[in-house]
């Protein structure tokens, strides 16, 4: 039983040491390998859970970035987002840049169904163009 225990507590331990648990980045860590910067990262995964926000596949969005239209398999998938230092994200809800846009400054959004877009929606999921400005 004690050996079992053991056992677990290493599988455990190795897991928070390998970065399972996923937590947003601060806005001055986006930057690529070679240290160009990134203005903002767009997260397809959220939790009730913060430090488990910013998980799952990430679209990397660079400076002056102007897309009106989501990559494919990106429309309306991005629950949790970072933008960088001194950087400014707008979105817009539908194809085309239409719609109502919503801006996002420096700083971290673990959770998008936590930001309100008009009366009963939120931008969980809505996201469908943006555009990235950093300064």
């Amino acid at each position: 039983m004690a050996a079992m225990a053991a056992l677990a507590a290493a599988v455990l331990a190795a897991a928070v040491l390998t970065g399972v648990e996923a937590q947003c980045p601060s806005p001055s860590a986006l930057r690529t390998a070679n240290g160009t910067r990134i203005c903002a990262q767009l997260y397809a995964d959220d939790s009730v859970y913060y430090d488990k926000c910013c998980a799952g596949p990430v679209l990397v969005v660079d400076p002056g970035a102007d897309v009106p239209y989501m990559p494919h398999n990106w429309a309306a998938r991005i629950s949790s987002l970072v933008v960088g230092t001194r950087c400014e994200l707008t979105v817009w809800p539908r194809a085309g840049k239409k719609g109502k846009s919503r801006r996002f400054s420096a700083g971290a959004v673990p959770r998008l169904q936590e930001v309100r877009r008009g009366l009963f929606s939120d931008w969980n999921d809505a996201i469908r163009g943006y555009y990235c400005k950093c300064n």
